[in-house]
């Protein structure tokens, strides 16, 4: 079974910016497409960022394109979304999950999440 540890959220003011690591463990990481969650209070969780397994294919949501960068180390099992650039409306838990393609956009394939990690935008 594959488990996932989300870190590196934090306190950060408006146009700061803050780099989210998500370990995850299981020999098969590194042919898994993987990619970045969030919900935030009295919200649905929605789709932020995804990568393959490679590397080589990003994906974003429109609301984050632009200052939103995942990326991953195979070698470390660990991906990462750096964001730049952050609003008050990003203020979230942020999850990662292998993801797949469904319904036009990315949804997780694990039926189970980490406990993310907070991320909180002051205006």
């Amino acid at each position: 079974q594959v488990q996932l540890v989300e870190s590196g959220g934090g306190l950060v003011q408006a146009g700061g910016s803050l780099r989210l690591s998500c370990a995850a463990s299981g020999r098969t990481f590194s042919i898994n497409n993987m990619g970045w969650f969030r919900q935030a209070p009295g919200k649905e969780r929605e789709f932020v960022a995804g990568i393959s397994w490679g590397g080589g294919s990003l994906y974003y949501a429109d609301s984050v394109k632009g200052r939103f960068t995942i990326s991953r180390d195979n070698a470390k099992k660990t991906v990462y979304l750096q964001m730049n650039s952050l609003k008050p409306e990003d203020t979230a838990v942020y999850f990662c999950n292998v993801i797949k393609r469904g319904g036009g956009s990315w949804a997780p394939l694990l039926d189970y999440w980490g406990q993310g990690t907070q991320v909180t935008v002051s205006s």
